[in-house]
């Protein structure tokens, strides 16, 4: 696997051979592509079908396939939900209240480049059947939460430093030395069993790639599923995310009869724009439209996938450093001065949580920190207290 436009950065023949093995792995997207296949019909005698109570109906659901891996690339095993259509559900009367532990994504990508910039080592791990720990009383020994973000756990004793990234039951572990992270896991398999993954490859559909230059991380094989999903693997690739001069609006076109593969397409486009900044915008205004597409916007987002068939291997790259200091550029055309400076008021809230990220993490950086507009207008209203 090549990867010519990261030149010098080499990729160790260990994560050629386990993205090889990845690139292989085609789960079934619904129950008719997975039916007939021994692997995915194995009974394990986890649920069976009873009649429903007097009175009630049952909501939608649908199975959701992933082959596991172990930390060499190689099949763990097979794993099949059914997994319930709960928004069709009422608050209060369907239940109470509903909660996985999630990360967010910027948090996702401040841990990597943390871990990136101090050369630190970088686990994952799985836990069993988490779904069987939704009450847990017991704070996490010697851990300290972020009051910032729930699904980030530090721990900072002396030269040891950690840091856990929870998102459901998926958990990215970094920290000073192999020991420390070595004793977590241990005292994490004590309380709920997990399974160690090993070095981070593959984490949350993200290809991880580290070297002594850095860390790598793309959504290659994501975006490549993506694709085929649609039928445009033969297509001819574009060199632009949308086409010059297109303005999308809520009037033109026919509406779309099959709104859901819409939905569908712009939801894992907004997933992608993890590791894509570049298709941030386009993806941003077809998200608009989901309750309403016509073929215009259909075109549009078939057009993002043909911009993506020909770099689909592009993503971030975290470099070794000893620099963490932040710096923000806004830019937001939507030709009113008023509402370019509300954009720059967002952007400064998002650094503001980020800093406070930052200091959970230790990180320290110089204030003030500079903010970057293109807008004159919006530059006198900030500057000028008369205008706020």
């Amino acid at each position: 696997m090549v990867y010519p436009f990261l030149d010098p950065v080499e990729f160790s023949s260990e994560y050629k051979c386990f993205l090889a093995k990845v690139d292989k792995i085609d789960d079934p997207l619904s129950y008719s592509e997975a039916k007939g296949k021994l692997h995915w019909e194995k009974d394990n005698h986890t649920w069976e079908l009873v009649k429903l109570p007097l009175g009630k109906s049952a909501i939608g659901s649908k199975w959701v396939f992933k082959t596991k891996l172990h930390p060499d690339g190689s099949i763990d095993k097979y794993k099949a939900r059914l997994v319930a259509k709960g928004y069709n559900q009422v608050e209060g009367e369907d239940y109470i209240d509903s909660f996985s532990p999630v990360a967010k994504t910027v948090a996702v990508r401040i841990v990597l480049a943390l871990a990136s910039a101090k050369q630190w080592v970088l686990r994952q791990i799985d836990i069993n059947n988490a779904f069987l720990h939704g009450f847990i009383d017991e704070e996490l020994v010697w851990f300290y939460k972020s009051i910032h973000d729930n699904c980030l756990f530090v721990y900072h004793g002396g030269a040891e430093f950690v840091v856990v990234l929870v998102y459901v039951d998926d958990m990215l572990l970094t920290g000073t030395s192999e020991q420390v992270i070595t004793r977590l896991k241990t005292f994490l398999n004590r309380k709920f069993t997990i399974k160690n993954l090993g070095p981070a490859r593959y984490f949350l559909g993200l290809e991880i790639a580290r070297s002594s230059a850095g860390t790598y991380v793309n959504q290659r094989k994501y975006t490549l599923d993506l694709i085929s999903e649609v039928g445009l693997m033969g297509a001819k690739p574009v060199t632009t995310p949308i086409p010059k001069g297109l303005k999308l609006s809520s009037e033109s076109g026919e509406l779309l009869e099959d709104v859901s593969k819409y939905q569908r397409v712009v939801g894992r486009l907004l997933y992608l724009e993890f590791t894509r900044p570049d298709i941030t915008y386009v993806v941003h205004q077809l998200s608009q439209y989901v309750h309403a597409p016509r073929t215009v916007h259909w075109n549009c987002a078939m057009y993002v996938l043909k911009y993506l068939k020909g770099c689909p291997s592009l993503g971030l790259f975290y470099p070794v450093s000893t620099g963490f200091q932040p710096v923000v550029y806004n830019d937001a055309d939507w030709a009113a001065s008023e509402a370019e400076y509300r954009s720059m008021a967002d952007a400064v809230t998002e650094l503001m949580w980020i800093s406070f990220i930052l200091r959970d993490l230790a990180v320290h950086f110089q204030l003030p920190v500079s903010l970057h507009c293109d807008n004159k207008a919006a530059l006198y209203i900030a500057a000028n207290p008369v205008f706020h």
